[in-house]
């Protein structure tokens, strides 16, 4: 009954809530600063790839250029990470208006 007790009174000294560590903002995460994942961004934000670190970017808007992935996982590769398409919109293959229908741009576009 020993080690009972001593479980109860560990818990008991224990916060509700560990603290964040020193090096993790508290507030939100604004454009261009470092971040870990999307929820350490503010609204509009995502957290994406910057050379080796990841940073606070704009969640791109309708006619802005995005990156379609052809294989799962290739996102990784990327050493300049786009964030996704707004909700509402995809990333489409942009239509050119003229007989040469070659350019390979995918730009965020309604449903």
């Amino acid at each position: 009954h020993g080690a009972a007790e001593l479980e109860e009174t560990g818990t008991e000294a224990l916060p509700r809530r560990t603290p964040a560590p020193a090096w993790l903002p508290t507030a939100k995460g604004e454009e261009g600063d470092f971040c870990l994942r999307s929820s350490d961004c503010a609204a509009g934000l995502c957290c994406a790839r910057h050379f080796w670190s990841k940073i606070c970017k704009p969640v791109l808007r309708e006619g802005q250029v995005c990156t379609r992935h052809r294989r799962k996982g290739s996102h990784g590769l990327e050493i300049f990470q786009r964030c996704q398409c707004a909700e509402g919109l995809a990333c489409r293959l942009q239509r050119e208006h003229g007989p040469a229908d070659t350019s390979r741009l995918h730009t965020c576009q309604r449903h």
